[in-house]
């Protein structure tokens, strides 16, 4: 990288920072640059965890490990520095002790940790906002979603046949889609808080809920394995094994499962399960999109991809966006996205 990059080029490269932490967890992705008077780079940083230093105080602590000084500096952020104390300090009070004279940052902290911005400038510090604003709303979509909202951010995932089939008429499912789908969806996994089925699908299938590698290796974040349902899961089921916490959420009101993991600062949920918890997530109105896994095979019969929905007629079809399509083996992922919250029904 250019060591004298300009202060207009560090917005950008802000970006490419926050991607580099994690995706999953309460807390965002977020990137930092640190600039001295002539918009030399001083130091980065950005945020690699629940529990680990933000990245303004990462940026920070690699421009004294430079042998930087970094009073007069700008610090260039892709979301408002926080102001209240959790596991790390707020970053105001690390931005306000090292001297920093001036804040670029683009998107406002609608958490509770927000106000930085406004604390900064009580104290005399330069601030702009809304700078590449757009690159950064793309960027935490999921996470500024779920803040703003008090609820998680749904994806609905369904592999399935040409023909809609998620099974063989005699109930066989392994394995529909291709090993290259099924690597894409463990990627999907990686970058979630939790997983969703219903007991259904835990009797009929047993699924581990795990989080793998290419090489078939447990990987470090295993999400939350939450089951909807009143019947109990097996004590010899995979859900009991190694893997993340199981959580069994009784009833069959998926407003409820969503509540309670909000409780617990899930951002991201990830519903794998069969049709009827696939059709009651639908229905009332909780998915944000939709990971459909298409294969090239046809089954015609067994069941549906969805539960019935109280649709009759073609004109309460619920529709929704595609917004990407990818070519995985010889399967096809569409990513698409309701265009109304609830069915008109």
């Amino acid at each position: 990288m250019d060591p004298r990059l300009r202060a207009r080029d560090a917005r950008p490269r802000a970006v490419e920072l926050a991607a580099r932490g994690p995706a999953h967890g309460p807390n965002p992705q977020v990137g930092a640059v640190l600039l001295d008077r002539d918009g030399r780079v001083l130091g980065e940083g950005w945020h690699r965890g629940a529990g680990t230093a933000h990245a303004e105080v990462a940026a920070l602590a690699a421009a004294r490990a430079a042998g930087h000084d970094v009073a007069g500096a700008t610090a260039v952020v892709t979301l408002e520095p926080c102001d209240t104390t959790g596991r790390t300090g707020p970053c105001t009070r690390a931005l306000l002790e090292a001297g920093v004279a001036r804040v670029v940052h683009a998107v406002a902290d609608p958490s509770p940790a927000g106000g930085g911005a406004a604390r900064l400038r009580t104290a005399g510090v330069e601030v702009e906002s809304g700078l590449l604003d757009d690159a950064v709303e793309d960027q935490l979509e999921v996470w500024l979603t779920s803040v703003r909202r008090g609820t998680p951010w749904v994806t609905l995932k369904m592999a399935t046949t040409l023909d809609g089939r998620v099974a063989a008429q005699d109930g066989t499912s392994r394995w529909i889609t291709s090993a290259e789908s099924r690597a894409h969806a463990h990627g999907v996994r990686a970058r979630v808080d939790a997983i969703a089925v219903g007991t259904g699908t835990v009797l009929a299938d047993d699924p581990a809920l795990t989080v793998r590698s290419a090489e078939d290796r447990a990987a470090d974040h295993q999400p939350l394995r939450v089951v909807l349902g009143d019947r109990a899961v097996p004590a010899g089921a995979r859900l009991r094994g190694e893997g993340g916490e199981l959580v069994q959420v009784p009833g069959h009101d998926p407003a409820r499962a969503v509540a309670l993991l909000a409780g617990r600062q899930v951002r991201h949920v990830l519903v794998e399960g069969g049709p009827t918890v696939a059709a009651a997530f639908l229905r009332a109105g909780l998915v944000d999109e939709v990971h459909a896994y298409l294969a090239p095979a046809l089954l015609g019969d067994g069941p549906a991809a969805v539960g019935p929905l109280g649709i009759a007629t073609i004109a309460q079809a619920l529709r929704l966006r595609t917004v990407d399509v990818h070519r995985l083996g010889p399967d096809v992922l569409v990513v698409a996205r309701p265009t109304q919250p609830h069915l008109e029904v």
